[in-house]
């Protein structure tokens, strides 16, 4: 196993923001993937002019607070064309947005915040592992590979892709929670897992998983506090657990991990998935590889500009 700890990087070549110019060269073909009641959700399929050898798709989830946010917005639409342009088939999927009515400031508060914050997670992870299940039933007329399916997502949509692998990883243990992923097909595992300002909600203490979590990328900012960088405190019972806590799980366990920490970054690190294409790839080659690594690395990124979003907490978001 290979660890490399606290590099210091300094990604220059970074791919600008010219990828904005590549976001309508591929035009998607949409699916209705489940009826939620009477609510249909539907997932667009963007498939490469020069599709990979090994047919591996790209699920991306899309990110808002559980309140705002479509699979066809500006981010997510950039962000399939960016992974398009590497030859991957890009799916961008429909969730519910739990939190969409009757958020404030006083239900945010911390003896509230728990069983809305999980409801509104479980219901994103159960339609997350629909979506996949639809790919998988459907992988042929798809054109894709079942055992290469790569789940990635932006803030909300981070959290729901590492909680769906979180409780993939667990249901063998009959936990409650892993009633959102029993539409998941019994032999999924994903390929990779890249969460883009993630974190994983526990209860009962410290996440443990019964199986061994997916290869996953972390890429997170050392001060973000809208997903925490370290944890966040839901309730005496429960907690959000940040990628620098997950970290230590998966390096004391031996699990296969890249962590991409940006100094002085906040929540923006959510959108940089076009910026960071390059390193998408390469982790997602190495996860298919079979490669087991560790490799952890402080980032400094000058394509990667502070905005209005780098010192926002959670309260804010939902002011």
């Amino acid at each position: 196993m290979t660890s490399l700890k606290h590099m210091a990087l300094v990604l220059l070549a970074a791919l600008p923001t010219m990828l904005w110019a590549q976001r309508d060269t591929v035009v998607p073909t949409t699916y209705n993937f489940v009826t939620r009641g009477t609510k249909p959700l539907y997932l667009d399929v963007y498939r490469p002019a020069q599709p990979r050898a090994d047919s591996a798709c790209v699920v991306y989830v899309f990110g808002g607070g559980f309140v705002a946010g479509s699979r066809d917005n500006h981010f997510a639409r950039s962000a399939c064309q960016s992974l398009a342009a590497q030859g991957f088939v890009a799916v961008a999927i429909d969730y519910r947005l739990a939190l969409a009515k009757g958020v404030s400031p006083d239900s945010m508060r911390l003896r509230y915040a728990s069983p809305i914050f999980q409801n509104a997670i479980e219901v994103a992870t159960e339609d997350c592992a629909a979506a996949v299940a639809y790919l998988w039933q459907n992988a042929d007329k798809l054109g894709i590979a079942r055992n290469r399916i790569v789940l990635t997502g932006a803030s909300a949509g981070a959290i729901a892709v590492l909680q769906l692998d979180y409780l993939r990883a667990n249901r063998s243990t009959g936990a409650t929670w892993t009633e959102a992923v029993h539409e998941l097909p019994t032999d999924f595992v994903p390929a990779a897992v890249v969460p883009y300002a993630g974190a994983v909600f526990a209860i009962g203490g410290k996440p443990r998983y019964a199986t061994p979590p997916a290869p996953t990328c972390f890429f997170h900012g050392t001060i973000d506090r809208i997903v925490n960088y370290n944890k966040m405190r839901a309730s005496l019972h429960t907690c959000m657990y940040g990628p620098k806590k997950l970290a230590k799980i998966y390096n004391r366990n031996g699990y296969n991990y890249w962590f991409f920490r940006y100094t002085d970054h906040g929540h923006e690190i959510n959108a940089v998935l076009p910026n960071t294409i390059q390193e998408f790839t390469a982790f997602v080659d190495a996860a298919l590889a079979g490669r087991i690594m560790q490799f952890d690395a402080q980032c400094h990124d000058t394509a990667i500009k502070t905005d209005e979003w780098s010192h926002k907490t959670v309260f804010d978001l939902y002011r």
